[in-house]
């Protein structure tokens, strides 16, 4: 750990930011000169219930390395680093556009079995952080009512079969009210095939009655 921080500025420069340009709508990096609202292939054939998706780095090498350590090998206390990590996302204008209301953060749940066996919700650990350090609220909207396969060895309609019905509201009224009509900062580890954020989306808006939905994640897949 040096000055607060447990990734050295090295380790940090070894991480593959995404930069423009970038799909406007899934946030997948794009190779080549084209306009700065560009849609990649895959989102100009498909309607995705969330705004837009931006992820801080690619999945490869040493940002995998830290993600495992975190989630698998127990590390909690890199939460802080990754939530400082997407704080570079706000380098996006879209974030920081004047709204009615502030965001509302929600973190993607983890089913009560799994985060009992993992000891933690990396998503939640992630977004707490993160709203604390933006002033922001950070709400339990979300719960996981089904303990489904994983994802990582599931194909992109394998993985849409697998967490339809997922995700249902908070039982708690409260946390539903705080963001209907309210834009969303919908936060996860990781932006894969897009169907997590998708389900969660889905239910956000359509049940939960959010303005908006933009789906933050520190990997991209």
């Amino acid at each position: 750990m040096r000055n607060g921080r447990y990734l050295c500025s090295a380790c940090s420069d070894d991480l593959l930011r995404i930069e423009k340009p970038y799909c406007m709508k899934c946030g997948e990096d794009i190779e080549g000169h084209v306009p700065e609202d560009v849609l990649c292939a895959h989102c100009r054939r498909v309607n995705y219930s969330f705004d837009f998706a931006l992820s801080v780095v690619r999945a490869e090498g040493r940002a995998n390395e830290i993600m495992h350590a975190y989630k698998y090998g127990r590390q909690i206390h890199l939460h802080r680093e990754l939530a400082l990590l997407m704080e570079e996302l706000w380098n996006d204008p879209r974030l920081t556009v004047q709204q009615t209301h502030p965001w509302v953060i929600v973190p993607v749940p983890l089913h009560g079995k799994r985060e009992r066996w993992r000891w933690f919700n990396q998503s939640h650990e992630i977004a707490q952080t993160l709203a604390r350090r933006c002033k922001l609220h950070c709400k339990k909207v979300l719960r996981r009512t089904r303990n489904t396969s994983q994802q990582a060895l599931l194909g992109r309609e394998q993985r849409l079969a697998n967490l339809q019905g997922a995700f249902r509201l908070s039982t708690r009224e409260r946390r539903v009210k705080s963001i209907r009509q309210k834009p969303v900062l919908l936060i996860d580890d990781v932006f894969t095939t897009g169907s997590t954020a998708e389900e969660c989306a889905r239910v956000l808006k359509q049940d939960g009655g959010a303005e908006k939905v933009v789906v933050l994640t520190v990997l991209r897949g």
